[in-house]
């Protein structure tokens, strides 16, 4: 069986595609297995760049095939100087809780929004780095609600989750199952595949 590092501390996102990979005989790892973790400055100008930069330091500590990943949140309607964009949990210089996330964005839901909702999109970046080769993916996912009364689950490292509801299953995304994701063609197989391929 192929291994590949996540390289994240997040448990929730390191598990992101694990069921996928395993299909492949491909077992994620990530830093907690390992027992390593290093402070990686993301100073990228994208979801790409940050990527690269977190897969080239956990790649070179580890000597492992790693994978990275960041992501960017585009939202409509709030002033330029309040846009996410990279820095989805950082907020004036200050690195967010989950619960001051949940707090930050439902206040901009609450100012901004038309009936309390805010239209947005995730954009992501992965990196692969194997035997120092590296391979990169970006994509999107559907626009979806931000809104300002939060989900009574909250899935620990993925606090908007709390917050961002599907479109056209109005739900939250915390309370999406496998038979939705099926049903609205949300899942990531392409992802899947690219990490199978490039590993």
């Amino acid at each position: 069986m192929k291994k590949i590092l996540f390289a994240t501390s997040n448990p929730t996102k390191a598990k992101r595609f694990s069921k996928g990979l395993l299909k492949n005989n491909i077992k994620v790892l990530s830093l907690s297995d390992i027992n390593i973790d290093i402070d990686v400055e993301e100073n990228g100008k994208d979801a790409i760049e940050n990527a690269l930069i977190k897969a080239k330091a956990y790649y070179n500590t580890s000597n492992m095939t790693v994978m990275a990943m960041d992501d960017n949140l585009y939202i409509e309607n709030i002033p330029d100087n309040l846009q996410p964009g990279m820095y989805v949990r950082r907020v004036n210089g200050k690195r967010l809780t989950d619960d001051e996330m949940i707090n930050h964005y439902s206040s901009l839901a609450k100012e901004y929004g038309e009936n309390g909702k805010l239209i947005a999109r995730w954009v992501y970046g992965l990196a692969i780095i194997k035997d120092g080769k590296e391979s990169t993916y970006t994509w999107s996912k559907e626009d979806f609600y931000i809104v300002d009364i939060p989900s009574k689950i909250i899935n620990p490292g993925y606090p908007l989750n709390s917050l961002s509801k599907d479109k056209k299953l109005n739900k939250y995304f915390t309370d999406i199952t496998e038979e939705d994701i099926k049903e609205t063609n949300e899942d990531e197989t392409d992802v899947v595949e690219f990490i199978t391929k490039n590993i």
